[in-house]
C-alpha cells in the first residue's frame, strides 16, 4: 500500500540535484579565489556534473527567455539575453565568469604586448624637447671702443643647409671678449663654428670636435697676416642639439642655467689667482702678478695674444685649451644666460637668474631680459664692455614658484630668560 506515504523522488533526479547542490557550495565557497584558482575547480569537476549544469542552464534559459534556435550556443551574448521575465540563477553566473575571464595567452597576445611595449617611452626617460628662442644685448660701456662679439644661432639647420648625418634640432651661442683690438674676438665668432662643423670627430664625438676647433681657430688667427697677431679673445660657446647642451669656455665669461629660479653655473672663470689655473702657469714656466699672466693678461686661457705664447704647438702658459661642461636639459632648465665678465664683475650669477626670470615672467622676451641686465650692470658701474645672451628653453614663460610658509618655532634658553627677566624687573 502506498497510501498516506510520500512517493520518492524518481531515482533518476536524486545525484543531479545531489551533485548540483554541492557543486554551488564549492563555487561560492571560493568565489573570490583568483581566476586561475576558480578555472582549476570548475575543471575539476566530475563531467556528469558539468553537464548537468549545462543541461539546468540551458533548460532555464529555454523556459524563462524563451527556446534558442537550433544549434544556438547557449553561452553566446545571443543565448544570453534577458527578458523582463527574470535573469538566470547566480550560480550559473559564477561559473560563466570563472570559464570567460582566465586562459592562457596565445602567440597574438604575446605580439601586441611587445607592440605596444616598444611604442612606449623607456622608463626614466623624459618626453622634454627643448625650444630655442634667444636674445641678446651689447653696450660699449665706460671704455672708449668696443672689442666684444656674439652670436646666436637658434636654428642650425636652417644656418648652415642640409648635411649629411645632421642633427635636425640645434642651436649654436657664444659670447667673445676681445682685448688689445678686435681681430681676434671677430675672427673667432666668424670662423669657431665651421671648425667644429667640419672636423673629423663631428658629430659622432663632439666634445672632441669642439676642443680641436678652438686650437684649430687659434692657429689660424696666428697664420692670418692681415690680422694683429696680438690680439686675443675669450670664448664662451653652447653647443645644442635636441636635449644635449655641451658648454665651451676659455677664459672669464661665465655660463649660467636657471633652474626653477635657481642658478647652476655651468662655466669656471679662468682667472690666474684661480689655484688651479696658478699651478699648470707656474708648471709650464710662468707666474702670477698681481692677478695677472706674467703681469700683462688679467686671463689664463685666451685664443690669439700670439706675442705670449711663442711657436705653435709648444706648451704655454697662456692655454686656448677650452674646459667643457655636457648638461642634459629637462622641464626645469628654464633658460641659460651667456655673458662677459662686465656682467659678472657687478652681478652674481643668482642676482642675473632672479632678474631674468622675473622679466620673463611679465613679457616672457629674451632680448629684453638681456637689456636690462646689461642696463643693471651700468647701474652698478661696471668698467668693461657689456654683452649679454640669455637663451629660452620654452615659448612659455617660466611659472610661478609657490613656497609653502613652514612654521617656525622659536625658544629661549634658561640664561636668556633669566635676562630677559632681570630687564623687565629693572623696568
Amino acid at each position: 500500500m502506498t497510501c498516506g506515504r510520500r512517493s520518492p523522488m524518481p531515482r533518476y533526479k536524486r545525484p543531479a540535484v545531489h551533485l548540483l547542490y554541492l557543486s554551488l557550495l564549492k563555487a561560492v565557497a571560493i568565489f573570490f579565489a583568483p581566476s586561475p584558482t576558480r578555472l582549476g575547480f570548475f575543471l575539476s569537476l566530475p563531467l556528469q556534473i558539468q553537464k548537468n549544469l549545462r543541461k539546468k542552464g540551458t533548460r532555464y534559459r529555454g523556459k524563462e527567455n524563451g527556446s534558442s534556435a537550433a544549434g544556438e550556443d547557449p553561452e553566446t551574448p545571443e543565448g544570453m539575453k534577458e527578458t523582463k521575465a527574470g535573469k538566470p540563477p547566480q550560480h550559473l553566473s559564477v561559473i560563466r565568469h570563472c570559464v570567460s575571464t582566465t586562459r592562457l595567452a596565445d602567440s597574438t597576445d604575446l605580439d601586441l604586448v611587445e607592440r605596444l611595449g616598444s611604442t612606449s617611452p623607456p622608463q626614466g626617460q623624459s618626453g622634454f624637447l627643448p625650444v630655442f628662442r634667444s636674445g641678446s644685448c651689447s653696450e660699449m660701456g665706460p671704455k672708449p671702443f668696443m672689442e666684444d662679439e656674439h652670436i646666436c644661432i637658434d636654428n642650425l639647420v636652417e644656418h648652415l643647409g642640409a648635411l649629411p648625418d645632421f642633427p635636425s634640432l640645434g642651436a649654436f651661442y657664444g659670447v667673445f671678449d676681445g682685448h688689445g683690438g678686435t681681430d681676434a674676438a671677430l675672427f673667432v665668432r666668424k670662423n669657431l663654428l665651421k671648425f667644429i662643423i667640419e672636423d673629423s670627430h663631428f658629430p659622432t664625438s663632439v666634445e672632441k670636435a669642439v676642443k680641436s676647433a678652438f686650437m684649430k681657430v687659434d692657429h689660424a688667427f696666428a697664420d692670418s697676416c692681415s690680422l694683429d697677431r696680438s690680439s686675443g679673445t675669450t670664448a664662451l660657446t653652447a653647443l645644442i642639439f635636441g636635449r644635449t647642451m655641451l658648454i665651451a669656455n676659455a677664459g672669464d665669461c661665465r655660463a649660467v642655467l636657471g633652474k626653477r629660479g635657481r642658478a647652476i653655473e655651468l662655466s669656471r672663470d679662468h682667472k690666474p689667482n684661480c689655484n688651479s689655473e696658478r699651478l699648470r702657469i707656474e708648471r709650464l714656466g710662468g707666474m702670477v702678478y698681481d692677478g695677472y699672466l706674467n703681469g700683462q693678461l688679467s686671463v689664463a686661457r685666451a685664443l690669439g695674444d700670439w706675442h705670449m705664447k711663442g711657436s705653435k704647438g709648444s706648451a704655454c702658459p697662456l692655454s686656448a685649451e677650452p674646459e667643457l661642461q655636457e648638461t642634459t636639459l629637462t622641464e626645469e632648465d628654464e633658460f641659460l644666460i651667456m655673458g662677459c665678465d662686465g656682467i659678472w664683475d657687478v652681478m652674481s650669477s643668482q642676482c642675473a637668474v632672479t632678474m631674468v626670470r622675473k622679466e620673463l615672467m611679465i613679457h616672457n622676451d629674451p632680448e629684453r631680459c638681456s637689456r636690462e641686465l646689461v642696463r643693471e650692470a651700468l647701474k652698478r658701474n661696471t668698467c668693461d664692455n657689456l654683452t649679454v645672451v640669455v637663451v629660452c628653453f620654452s615659448t612659455d614663460p617660466p611659472p610661478c614658484i609657490e613656497i609653502t610658509k613652514s612654521r617656525v618655532r622659536r625658544s629661549i634658553s634658561l640664561g636668556g630668560l633669566h635676562l630677559l627677566k632681570g630687564a623687565l624687573d629693572s623696568n
